[in-house]
């Protein structure tokens, strides 16, 4: 018979599919919702970066027009786009930022980086100039109107960052989803096939239950059992076998004993014959005393022998009864 998996087997392969892909999608699931707050972090601080570069321009344009020499709004800007602008590129270990994530907005943050530097060194040239604005008006204005050039380039580039940023965390975020359908795709998949092997088990368990059914609803009168033949699962076939095993030796004993009841049963009508023809004899030969007095002792040892073979065939019946009762309390289950 050929050999197949265990139920237990089935059972615990089946869970143990299901425990690890609900384990990946939990997993996946909860990164997820992790790299979406990183994610918008980054946007964020690369949106801010954008926001900064105006705010800078605006305090310039403030402190040329209003001759003021306060430079704490232009500092502070300047120093968080700084800051801001070395976390996307090199990340932030305290702010849950990773390094830059592609060449490509690696390359763009050099961009950045480089237009910066001279945004930057406007700025600080500016400072120094406003404070003896009397004496550098002409180069004061060149340098303002540096910077606005300046920094609408610059501008373009933060934004041009951004997108990218947001390009980059849409096709990651895209990627882990489509895993995660593709998880409950293959999650769907095996709750069907362990819908379909479950039903299988049942199935050979109905034809293993039908057979003992059909063993149980067998007449009174005993005849060779038919074994059952089934591919089934490794507990079902060992069951199987084992009942099988049983009902080859219940089928011998019966063929035995039938035997013997028939032998025993020919034994007796040849000795019956032989006692015919020796009930024949003596009647021919009754004039002589001798001879017939020895035929009547031979003829009690052959009634004698009778008796004892019929005695033995009455224990084989026995025997075979005692067969039949067997077969009959494992049908009622007894």
């Amino acid at each position: 018979m050929k050999k197949t998996t265990k139920i237990s087997t089935k059972i615990k392969s089946i869970g143990a599919l299901l425990l690890v892909l609900m384990l990946s999608v939990i997993s996946v699931t909860i990164y997820l919702n992790q790299k979406n707050v990183k994610n918008a972090l980054i946007i964020n601080i690369a949106g801010k970066e954008r926001m900064l570069t105006q705010k800078i321009s605006k305090s310039i344009f403030y402190l040329y027009h209003s001759n003021e020499l306060d430079f704490s709004e232009l500092d502070q800007a300047s120093a968080e786009f700084i800051h801001n602008l070395d976390s996307l590129k090199s990340g932030n270990a305290l702010r849950g930022i990773e390094a830059v994530p592609t060449d490509a907005i690696a390359q763009q943050i050099a961009k950045v980086e480089l237009l910066w530097e001279s945004f930057y060194e406007n700025a600080k040239q500016f400072k120094t100039l406003l404070i003896s604005r009397s004496e550098n008006e002409p180069l004061l204005q060149s340098k303002v109107k540096a910077i606005y050039s300046t920094n609408n380039v610059l501008l373009q580039e933060v934004d041009t960052l951004v997108s990218m940023y947001t390009l980059y965390m849409e096709e990651k975020t895209n990627a882990i989803k489509q895993f995660q359908y593709g998880a409950a795709g293959a999650l769907l998949l095996l709750m069907i096939f362990a819908l379909y092997e479950l039903k299988t088990i049942q199935s050979h368990a109905d034809e293993f239950l039908e057979y003992s059914k059909r063993l149980a609803d067998m007449s009174d009168e005993p005849k060779v059992i038919e074994k059952m033949k089934i591919e089934a699962e490794g507990e079902i076939v060992e069951v199987n076998n084992t009942l099988n095993c049983f009902i080859d030796k219940v089928n011998s004993a019966l063929h035995y004993s039938t035997q013997a009841i028939e032998q025993s049963k020919n034994a007796s009508t040849k000795l019956e014959e032989i006692t015919d023809e020796f009930d024949s004899i003596i009647s021919e030969i009754q004039d002589s005393a001798a001879v017939s007095k020895q035929l009547y002792r031979s003829e009690d040892m052959v009634i004698e022998s009778t008796e004892d073979l019929i005695n033995s065939a009455r224990k084989l019946q026995n025997l075979k009864d005692e067969l039949d009762k067997l077969i009959l309390s494992c049908k009622t289950g007894s």
